[in-house]
Order: structure tokens, then sequence, then C-alpha cells
């Protein structure tokens, strides 16, 4: 279940959107009464009630806004509790001063802003002392292993706990709490009004994640990233998962260079099964893994890691789905052209490059490397055994494809280019992996010159697909994931 926070200047904008929130299909409501900017109405808020009511109100030291005495707090805390409301939140350390009294049942809390203690079970006890019905534990993440001691605490307490760590850090306690046994999540009424650090919305938690539906048996996939809070790849996989009918989750992770080697350690812990692996993780997971495929032995980087019984297994599909996006460049009419013996410039010296360049060298293709960073590109050229040439020198590569493998031109810097659209000429196959957006400016100068074009859409939906098939031994609903990245860039560039 999916507890949703309201935090409203105005009774009227409450109590709108508790409506609002109950047509969508919300079962539990918060009314954050520290929000409110005059006077509290209880009898107002409380009437009519759709479904059950959580009641707080937080000072300020707890992340809420109450600028009143904290002796007039109590009042209010006592009186929503005397009209009946469902539940009642009580910090930990004033929940002694508040008895229990009729109906109202109580959600003992802590919070911290700073950090995830140490002490987290000691806590939880002092919460448990206080006559809870429901513990709250929330706290700062500011490592990924403070997800795992806030889930392996759910699941080893009595008494039903909710616990969350704040921040993107710790995004996936938020999505996971349900499967280790958490009575309820919490969400907010929109994304852009967020009432605690990383906290989701309502619909996001409903439509891309499908919380309600992850139980103790569900599967966890997920992707790590450093940020991750751009990924699209929760949207596809999810979106794949549900169309399939199969009882897995895919959330995100952000975790840190730093991090990267204690995060797969514990990713059992989590039940986590695979990862997709993307910026900046793509080289360095190598090392970390015990097994990998030999594309990722030949070029360097995983963009896929499965955990099984004899350890961690590492993939690429970027390779093998960038060829396969070059292939769609050809109308379908065309015959899909060898790249023996042509020239093909590839920009840009990460992840993505060199799995372009192993896949375009097995084709035949004579490779050319050019990035921003001349010691990585060079470096890259180097070790795929391919040319290299100058970012500044690029354009005088007379090449037969270009291949953008950079960042640039993704949003919102949409007028930039790695390519000058002067160079562009009518034979050249043009592959932009930028995906949001997807018409890049590469891509629209390319056009105007009559190039065959593929897409980054094109790319993250196929090496998705490629990962779907490690997940889960099932081809995955290629059209349906396609379809969902492009509703969502477009929801995303119209909002």
């Amino acid at each position: 279940m999916i507890c949703v926070s309201i935090g409203r200047g105005r009774h009227k904008q409450m109590i709108a959107e508790y409506r609002h929130l109950v047509e969508q299909g919300a079962k539990l409501i918060e009314l954050r009464l520290d929000y409110i900017r005059r006077d509290v109405n209880l009898k107002r808020l409380l009437a009519d009630r759709l479904c059950p009511i959580v009641v707080s109100c937080r000072r300020e030291q707890d992340g809420g806004r109450w600028a009143g005495t904290e002796a007039a707090r109590m009042i209010l805390l006592r009186s929503a509790i005397a009209d009946g409301v469902d539940y009642i939140d009580l910090e930990e350390d004033v929940a002694g001063s508040v008895p229990r009294f009729g109906v109202t049942k109580r959600i003992i809390s802590y919070h911290n802003f700073r950090e995830t203690p140490e002490d987290l079970a000691a806590i939880h006890q002092r919460c448990v002392a206080q006559d809870p019905d429901i513990v709250k534990i929330a706290t700062m993440a500011n490592h990924p292993h403070d997800s795992v001691r806030m889930m392996e605490l759910i699941r080893a307490s009595r008494v039903p706990t909710v616990g969350l760590c704040m921040g993107e850090v710790g995004t996936a306690s938020r999505l996971l709490a349900g499967k280790f046994g958490a009575p309820f999540s919490y969400a907010t009424f929109h994304h852009e009004r967020a009432l605690a650090p990383g906290q989701l919305s309502y619909r996001q938690m409903c439509d891309i994640y499908h919380y309600d539906e992850v139980r103790a048996d569900t599967e966890i996939y997920g992707v790590v990233a450093d940020p991750v809070g751009h990924s699209l790849s929760p949207v596809v996989h999810n979106s794949g998962f549900r169309q399939m009918g199969l009882n897995k989750a895919y959330v995100p992770f952000r975790v840190s260079r730093e991090q990267l080697a204690p995060f797969l350690q514990d990713c059992p812990a989590l039940d986590v099964r695979g990862l997709s692996v993307t910026i900046p993780h793509k080289e360095q997971v190598v090392k970390l893994l015990t097994r990998v495929d030999p594309a990722v032995a030949a070029i360097g980087a995983a963009n896929t890691v499965i955990f099984g019984p004899d350890g961690t297994m590492g993939y690429n599909t970027d390779w093998q789905a960038a060829m396969e996006s070059l292939a769609t460049a050809h109308g379908p009419d065309e015959e899909s052209e060898s790249f023996a013996g042509r020239v093909a410039l590839v920009l840009g010296s990460g992840g993505v490059s060199r799995a372009i360049a192993y896949g375009l060298l097995q084709q035949g293709a004579e490779v050319v490397i050019s990035g921003r960073s001349a010691n990585r590109s060079a470096t890259l050229a180097t070790e795929m055994g391919c040319r290299h040439v100058e970012w500044s020198a690029r354009h005088n590569v007379k090449a037969h494809a270009i291949i953008n493998g950079t960042p640039v031109g993704m949003h919102p810097n949409v007028d930039e280019s790695p390519y000058d659209g002067r160079y562009i000429r009518r034979h050249m196959i043009v592959f932009d992996t930028v995906y949001n957006p997807e018409q890049t400016l590469l891509i629209k100068q390319a056009r105007e010159q009559g190039c065959r074009l593929t897409t980054g859409v094109e790319m993250f939906v196929r090496q998705a697909a490629l990962q779907f098939k490690l997940f889960t031994g099932h081809e995955a609903p290629l059209d349906t994931m396609r379809q969902t990245v492009r509703r969502v860039i477009g929801a995303a560039r119209s909002a």
C-alpha cells in the first residue's frame, strides 16, 4: 500500500487533492497539518472521509513547517485523536506525552535528515517502547548500504515497520519496502512537490514501479549509475515485465565510483538478480565481476550484470544493439550494407563508443576514434587497434558513417551537436546514440541532407531488449518498449 502525503497551504486545496487521489485509487493519505498557513480546521479536513487518513504535524527539526508553539502542536495532535482520525503520527521523543485514545492507531516516527545512524536497532526499540501500531523510521541515505540496513530492519521487526532512506541514494528503499514487509511506503501528490528528499509521486509509484504488485517473492533488477534520476531504464524494463506478466521489478540505484564494489556485494541481500550498468561504471565494473563474456573481455566494458550461484557474470549488449540499429538505417527495400573497408568515425571515448568500435571492427570497418578528451580517445584507439584523430580534426575524416557516442546534444543542451552540419554529406550514415531527445540537432541536420539515419531510441531499446532476454529468458516485447520510451520522452518535452 502507498501512503500519499499532501502538504498544501489552504484547506480547500488539501481537500481537493485528497478527493482526487481517492478517485485515482489511493488507499491511505497523510495530511500534513504543518503546511496549512492559517488556523487548522480539523472538522473540515476529516469530514466525509473516503479512505483512511494519517494526520501529522512536523516540526522544522523533523523536516516540517510548523511555525507555532510546541504546546499548540500537541493540542492539535490530541484534537485529531479525539476526532477519531485513523492514524496519528507522533515523533518518538514526544509520543510518551500523548496517550492512546479511542480508535486512532499510533505511528511512532523518527526522522534524521543528515544520515542513517549506525544504531538503527536501538532507535527502533525506542519507538517500539512508545506503544506503536506502526513504527516509521526515515533517514538520509549517504551510501547504498544504508538501504540494505533499513530493509533488514523492516524484515526483522515484530512490530509493523515503515523504513525509508531519503535522498536519491535511498530511492530503492522506498520502492522495495513492501517486499521486505513494510505495511506501506510513502509518495507525494505530484513529483514536483516532494515533501521529503527523494520522494516519488503517487503516479510514478503506480505507473512506473507498480509498487503494490511487489511481493516478498518478487525478483529485483535495476540500473546502477551516478546520477540515475534521468534514466529511462526503469520505465522500459518495468513495462516489459508487466506486458509479459512476470513477477519482477526494476528499480534505480544511485552508486558512486567508490561505492560500486560494496554495492555489488550487497545486491544479494536485496534479492537483486540482474543489473543494467551505465555511466560511470561500465569499465570499472568489469574488474569486479567473477566472469565476463568474450565481447566484454574485448571491449573492456560491461553494461549488464547477472547474479548467479557461481558469482557475477558480465555482458555487453551495447555493441550488438548498435549493429542492429545501424542496420535500420537502410530502408525496408535496401539490403543491409557491409561496413567492410568503409570508414566509420566514432565520436567519444566512453563505454558506448568502445562497444560501437568493437562491433564495427567485427564487421571489417576502418574505425576512426575522436573524442573531446584527447588522452582518453587516443588510449581507446590504441586498445581497440584503430586510428585516432584529434577532436579539432574530426571533420577532415572522409567517413562513410558518423556515430556519436558522446552526450553532446542531450537534453537540456539540445542546440548542440558533436559534428558541424556543414560537413554532413548525403551519402553518409548518421547514428546518434543520444536518445533524449530522439531528434537531436545532429539527426535533424543529417535528415536535411538526405542521410540514412538511426537514433538513440533504437539503440537504447535494443540494448534493453537484449538485457531483458538475459534477465528473464524471454524475448522482449520490443514494440511495447519502443512505444514506452517515445511516450515518456514526448511527455517530458511537453511538460
